[in-house]
């Protein structure tokens, strides 16, 4: 029951509150944090405290909006004030219940921002609270309130026993998973595959706008505590998206590891049973999932690899527009020489002495696109876990010699990402002992490194006040990316056979289009034509042509998007289709999604 009176006997309270309940200070709220476990204690005896309570209806549905004074010791300062919204039934209750001289609790709340508070002076956030997120409220008539000790109990559902439209908690070993990523808007998402001894696959799409409230995952086989996860059907697969109050704890998959959780939280519960559901699921996944094997070292890496790296960050640089260097190493020498990015010396960030000791050692990786803005907030000296790095051959200018390039393209597929690894990690923690014992007088062996080193090591670290005539010196507009391609003249393109790949450096004369609207084009799929797009009536002409003209049911329903058909309702009954671009193989909220019409 939601909204709940508490019956008084000798100043305590005859039904007790769960012991997991924590009382809340004001001055200690954050946006971001989970606060299901919260509290706040509210006496409405005292009638100076600036008090309004306010019912309405709309849309068939009551909500209500308490303010209240929640700092006694300065009972006349509005900012120690706060509102709470209550929607749904737990509001039509309260309007019932709640009066002045009432004391009672408030459990289970969300916190977001609050769009009144420059008028009315109150908090900057305001508590949501309702029965869909859990939220409770406790009532007595007595201002006197009493907590006693009773364990919490929380019910996890086995992933082959979820319903669509439920909340629900859940336990699973990861199968793979997506490191978080900046998502179209302005929240961070993380997906992650669940598996569990039933058998049953559970993909989980996870966006907050605060990335430490985001499941810590970092590989393959870690197991995972969701709280309040919401489930939906999709074309006969469940699907868990995150809910009011979502909260989890992750903990290394491996038998035998020590039973740290990553939380999400500052404060959650842990009862001496899950400890068993844990190992349970150890056990489980270790004979029964399909985990990567020992983790790549820079020694190990081979041409045309695809692998996950562990290791600390040494130095960083901005290249152009769209991609960024990270200067990496992990103690070991890679077996191939490697291609030193060019870029100016006072762009490199990190400690020059160390990047000079470690010149041997580190690799210079490219990340693209959408990895560029977390590689830019990354602090020199963390560690990391990037996510399928790709490794490339490639020559060296105007010389007869091969280096390996290591790059981290743009978009999420295969979990490509980059993941900050905490100091507590058992991984950091064997890699920094590592570290501490690698001889860096000895890997500085100057002959034995490669002219594509050498070249590398004097352009970005020993002629550090060096100023090279470059393109990036240049006033540009970098458009793409291809720093593993050589500048070529155009009348070798000119005289060269199509198809093939250039760089060039050339100065613009003229363009076209010259309006955007003249860069779309007609296609006819047919003959495989190109026409200008008409103007006018001549194009109203054209659509109401190719009206005619049924969806063709073949090209329904691809791996990319969902297809949705129907008729008109008019006398032409004309068949229209609407297809639903997916994003990461997941159809996207309505307001989200991209549309494509047919007909």
């Amino acid at each position: 029951m939601p909204v709940q009176l508490l019956k008084i006997i000798k100043g305590k309270s005859e039904t007790p509150l769960p012991s997991h309940l924590q009382k809340e200070d004001l001055k200690h709220l954050e946006e971001g944090f989970d606060h299901t476990n919260k509290y706040f204690q509210i006496n409405l005896f005292c009638q100076t405290l600036p008090i309004a309570v306010l019912f309405w209806r709309r849309y068939c549905d009551w909500n209500c909006i308490c303010s209240f004074s929640i700092d006694l010791d300065n009972l006349y300062s509005r900012i120690n004030s706060i509102n709470i919204l209550i929607y749904g039934k737990m509001a039509e209750d309260c309007a019932k219940v709640i009066r002045h001289g009432d004391t009672f609790v408030v459990a289970g709340f969300k916190l977001a921002k609050s769009p009144t508070a420059r008028e009315d002076g109150r908090h900057g956030c305001h508590l949501e609270v309702s029965e869909e997120a859990g939220s409770a409220i406790y009532v007595s008539g007595y201002p006197t309130f009493f907590l006693p000790s009773v364990a919490p109990k929380y019910v996890y559902t086995p992933l082959n026993r979820l319903k669509d439209g439920t909340i629900v908690n859940l336990y699973g070993v990861v199968k793979f998973f997506k490191p978080p990523y900046v998502s179209k808007g302005t929240d961070y998402c993380s997906v992650v595959t669940l598996v569990d001894p039933s058998n049953v696959k559970l993909t989980c799409t996870l966006f907050n706008g605060n990335l430490d409230s985001l499941p810590k995952i970092y590989k393959v086989g870690d197991i995972v505590r969701f709280h309040r996860v919401k489930i939906r059907e999709y074309n006969g697969q469940m699907q868990g998206i995150t809910s009011v109050g979502f909260a989890s704890l992750t903990f290394d998959g491996t038998v035998g590891a020590p039973l740290v959780p990553r939380t999400s939280s500052k404060v959650y519960t842990f009862m001496d049973e899950e400890q068993k559901t844990i190992e349970d699921l150890r056990v489980w996944a270790a004979s029964n999932l399909s985990v990567s094997g020992p983790a790549v070292k820079l020694s190990g890496v081979q041409p045309m690899l695809f692998f996950d790296l562990t290791c600390q960050l040494v130095g960083k640089a901005k290249v152009d527009g769209s991609s960024f260097l990270l200067k990496v190493w992990d103690g070991t020498k890679c077996s191939y020489p490697t291609w030193k990015v060019p870029v100016e010396a006072r762009d490199l960030e990190g400690e020059r002495v160390l990047l000079h000791q470690l010149q041997n050692l580190t690799v210079d990786i490219l990340v693209y696109d959408n990895h560029v803005q977390l590689a830019k907030s990354l602090k020199i000296g963390s560690f990391l876990r990037i996510y399928s790095i790709h490794t490339k051959q490639a020559s060296a200018d105007d010389k007869d010699v091969s280096h390996l390039e290591f790059h981290l393209h743009g978009g999420t597929c295969y979990g490509r990402g980059i993941g900050v690894l905490p100091e507590s990690n058992p991984d950091v923690k064997e890699l920094k002992a590592f570290l501490e014992s690698v001889d860096l007088a000895g890997s500085q062996n100057m002959e034995s490194m490669s002219s594509v080193e050498l070249d590398g090591t004097f352009n970005n670290i020993t002629d550090l006040e060096s100023h090279l005539q470059r393109c990036q010196q240049l006033s540009v507009t970098v458009l793409t990316d291809h720093q593993d391609l050589n500048n070529t003249e155009l009348k070798t393109i000119l005289n060269s056979a199509a198809p093939q790949q250039y760089r060039i450096r050339a100065k613009l004369r003229t363009y076209k289009p010259q309006k955007l609207y003249q860069s779309i084009k007609l296609h006819c799929s047919k003959c495989n034509s190109l026409q200008e797009v008409p103007d006018g009536d001549d194009f109203d002409f054209i659509l109401q042509r190719s009206a005619v003209t049924a969806p063709n049911p073949e090209l329904h329903n691809t791996s990319w998007y969902d297809s949705v058909m129907w008729t008109t309702q008019d006398q032409k009954q004309r068949k229209i289709a609407i297809h639903f671009v997916k994003h990461d193989e997941m159809l996207q909220e309505p307001e989200d999604t991209l549309l494509m019409i047919e007909g």
